[in-house]
C-alpha cells in the first residue's frame, strides 16, 4: 500500500506531499493543473523513463519517492533482498525513490541504497499498478492477457507443476543438444584416450621407479670411484673382510684389543674400567655393523646391470612424465582416469538412447501437465469473460463485450498429439504451457471482436482494466497488497453512469487501495480521502518558489467544507448554494 508520495520540482509542482487512504483516494483539479505529473511521480519511483525536461522552472533536478507499507511474505519485499535490500529493516516499509537532474543520467534508490532502473521495475512491479492510456497498452500483450486470465483462474499449483516439468524437459533438450553435437569430439577424445593408456601400459611404469634408475645409474656411472672408497673404508675398519689371511690391524680390531686391556685391570671397588670397556664394546659393534653395511654395498655393486638398458628405460619413462606427468605418480593416475572416461565414452552410443527415452518420459509429463493447466485455462476464460462483460454492462459500457480466447496449439486428437512424445512436443509448447490466449473486445454490438488495444479506446480501456480488476478481486475474496490508478477512466461517462463508476471504484478499494484521477463528482464522492491539483501565482511568503511567469502548482488535501466546495466545483464549476447542497448530498450518498 502506498503509505506516502512525495515529489519536489516536477513539472509545475515545487513540492508536494499526499498520504493516500488505504481504500480510495481522488485527485481532482482543473484541466492542465498538473494532475499528470503525479502520475509521473509514479511512473518514475515505478522505475520509468526519465526526462529531464520534466524538470521545474529554475530547478537543477526532481526528486519524487514513493513509501509503500510491505507485508513480509510480498513478492516486492522478495525483489528487493535479492537486490540487497531488507525491508524488515525499516518496520516493513519499502522507499522508493528517483532524481532526475537537468543534465546527466537518473539515480534509482531503494530503502537508501542506490539501485539499478531495473530493480525499481522489478519491485514496483508488485506494489502498483497504472491503468492510464499509456500503461494499459501492456495488456495488448499476449504475456499479460494470460498473467491476467491465470490470476483469476487461481491455477498457481498447475503453473508450478507445469513449470517444473518444462524446466526438466528443456534441461534434457539442452543435454540430448550438447551430446548429439559433440560426438565427433567424443571419438576424437576417445581415440586419444585409448592411444595414450595402450603406450602407458606398454612402458608399464611402477611409482618412483625413475627416481630408483637415476640413482642406480649414478652408482654404475660413479662405480670406481664407489669401489675404491669402500675399499678403503673397510680396509681401515676390517681388513679381513677383504682378505681372510691377511693379518688384520683394523679400527674393529684395535678397538676390541682397548676393551681388553681395560677389563685386564683389576682395582677393588671401582668400575670405572669396566664402563670404559663396556663403551668400546659398543663402538665396536657399530663399527662391525658399518663394515658389515659397505660389505653388502660391494655385492650390490656387482649386480647392478645393463647401464644401456637402465638408460633406456629411464627415457621411456622421461617421455611418459613429460606427456602425463609431472610424476610417475601422476601418470598412473591419468591413466586410471582416463579408462573409467574411455568406458564412459564407450557408452555414449547407449546413454544417447537412454536419455532420448527419458526425453519421451518427461515430454510426455509436460504435455500431461499442460493439458491440465489448458483446461483450468479454458473453464476459468468463459467464466472470466461472462462476469467482465456483467461489469462493463454497470460502468455504461452496455454492449461491450469481452471474449477471453484460449487455444491450444495441440489437442487430444490432433496430428500432433501422438503418445504425447517426441520432437512434436517442442513445437506445441513453450513455458507457459500449450496454450495461444487473446483477449477480444467487442466494443458495440455488430461490430468484430478486435484484440484488446485496438478495439478501444482510452476511457473504455481504462474501463475495461476496472472491470478486469473488480472481476479478479471479486474471485480472489481476499485483500490484495496492491495499489491501483487509474486514469482517464471517467472518459466519455456521465449522470447515472458515472456514479456507478464511482460505486465500482470503490468496491475494488474495499480489497486494494486505488488511487483515480478524475474530472467527475460522482466518482470523486466515492473517494475516502480527496487531493485537488490547482495552479495559483506565487505569495510573498514563498517568492523563492520556482514557476512560469510566477506561477505554481499545489496539491491540497480537502476534507470538510472545503471538500464540497471542491464537489461543487466539479458539478457546476461554481460555489453556488444550490451546487453546493447538491454537492452535500452526493458526498451523503456516496457510501455505503
Amino acid at each position: 500500500m502506498l503509505e506516502e508520495l512525495e515529489i519536489r520540482d516536477l513539472g509545475p509542482i515545487h513540492h508536494a506531499r499526499i498520504a493516500p487512504a488505504r481504500g480510495m483516494t481522488a485527485i481532482t483539479g482543473e484541466t492542465g493543473a498538473g494532475k499528470s505529473m503525479l502520475l509521473s511521480a509514479i511512473r518514475l519511483i515505478s522505475g520509468g523513463p526519465a526526462q529531464s525536461r520534466r524538470v521545474g522552472p529554475g530547478a537543477q533536478e526532481a526528486w519524487a519517492q514513493g513509501v509503500f507499507a510491505v507485508a513480509e511474505d510480498n513478492p516486492a519485499v522478495i525483489q528487493a533482498k535479492d537486490a540487497g535490500v531488507d525491508a524488515a529493516a525499516d518496520e516493513g516499509e519499502l522507499y522508493l525513490s528517483r532524481t532526475v537532474p537537468v543534465a546527466g543520467r537518473s539515480r534509482s534508490v531503494l530503502s537508501g541504497h542506490t539501485v539499478p532502473r531495473s530493480v525499481l521495475q522489478h519491485v514496483s512491479e508488485h506494489l502498483v499498478t497504472i491503468h492510464g492510456q499509456a500503461d494499459q497498452l501492456r495488456i495488448a500483450s499476449a504475456a499479460r492477457q494470460r498473467e491476467v486470465l491465470d490470476a483469476y483462474a487461481g491455477d498457481a499449483a498447475l503453473l508450478e507443476a507445469y513449470g517444473k516439468a518444462w524446466n526438466e524437459l528443456k534441461a534434457m533438450d539442452d543435454r540430448l543438444d550438447a551430446l548429439e553435437h559433440q560426438q565427433a569430439d567424443v571419438r576424437q577424445r576417445s581415440d586419444y584416450l585409448r592411444e595414450s593408456i595402450e603406450r602407458i601400459n606398454q612402458v608399464d611404469p611402477q611409482p618412483g621407479e625413475d627416481e630408483d634408475l637415476k640413482a642406480k645409474r649414478s652408482r654404475i656411472e660413479n662405480a670406481a670411484s664407489i669401489q675404491q672408497g669402500v675399499n678403503g673404508a673397510i680396509t681401515a675398519l676390517d681388513a679381513s673382510q677383504l682378505d681372510s689371511d691377511g693379518d688384520s690391524n683394523g679400527a674393529t680390531d684395535l678397538v676390541r684389543h682397548a676393551a681388553q686391556s681395560l677389563r685386564a685391570i683389576r682395582v677393588d671397588g671401582d668400575d670405572t674400567y669396566e664402563k670404559l670397556a663396556q663403551r668400546l664394546d659398543s663402538i665396536e659393534a657399530d663399527l662391525s655393523d658399518v663394515v658389515f653395511t659397505l660389505s653388502r654395498q660391494t655385492d650390490d655393486d656387482d649386480d647392478e646391470g645393463d647401464l644401456d638398458a637402465i638408460n633406456t628405460r629411464i627415457h621411456d619413462l622421461g617421455e611418459l612424465t613429460r606427456r602425463w606427468g609431472p610424476g610417475l605418480a601422476d601418470v598412473i593416475a591419468w591413466r586410471d582416469k582416463a579408462a573409467f572416461e574411455v568406458e564412459d565414452l564407450d557408452a555414449s552410443p547407449e546413454k544417447l538412447e537412454q536419455l532420448r527415452a527419458d526425453r519421451d518420459h518427461l515430454a510426455a509429463k509436460a504435455l500431461d501437465a499442460a493439458r491440465e493447466l489448458s483446461d483450468a485455462r479454458v473453464k476459468a476464460a468463459g467464466e472470466l469473460g461472462e462476469r467482465v462483460t456483467a461489469e462493463l454492462a454497470e460502468l455504461a459500457m452496455g454492449g461491450s463485450r469481452l471474449e477471453v480466447r484460449v487455444v491450444p496449439r495441440v489437442t487430444e486428437s490432433g496430428p500432433d498429439a501422438g503418445d504425447g512424445a517426441g520432437a512434436d512436443v517442442a513445437r506445441v509448447l513453450d513455458a507457459h504451457g500449450m496454450d495461444d490466449i487473446m483477449f477480444a473486445f467487442t466494443p458495440f454490438p455488430g461490430s468484430e471482436p478486435l484484440p484488446m488495444g485496438s478495439s478501444a479506446s482510452g476511457g473504455e480501456l481504462s474501463r475495461l482494466m476496472l472491470a478486469l480488476e473488480l472481476t479478479i478481486a471479486e474471485r480472489r475474496g481476499e485483500a490484495a497488497d496492491m495499489t491501483f490508478i487509474f486514469d482517464e477512466v471517467d472518459a466519455g461517462v456521465g449522470g447515472k453512469a458515472a456514479a456507478e463508476l464511482g460505486r465500482r471504484l470503490a468496491k475494488l478499494a474495499r480489497s486494494s487501495q486505488v488511487l483515480v484521477v478524475t474530472h467527475l463528482a460522482q466518482v470523486a464522492s466515492w473517494a475516502q480521502e480527496q487531493y485537488v491539483v490547482s495552479k495559483g501565482p506565487t505569495t510573498p511568503d514563498t517568492p523563492d518558489e520556482p514557476g512560469a511567469a510566477g506561477v505554481t502548482t499545489t496539491v491540497t488535501r480537502v476534507d470538510g467544507e472545503d471538500r464540497v466546495r471542491e464537489i461543487a466545483r466539479m458539478l457546476s464549476g461554481s460555489e453556488s448554494g444550490t451546487s453546493l447542497d447538491h454537492a452535500r448530498e452526493l458526498l451523503a450518498a456516496s457510501v455505503e
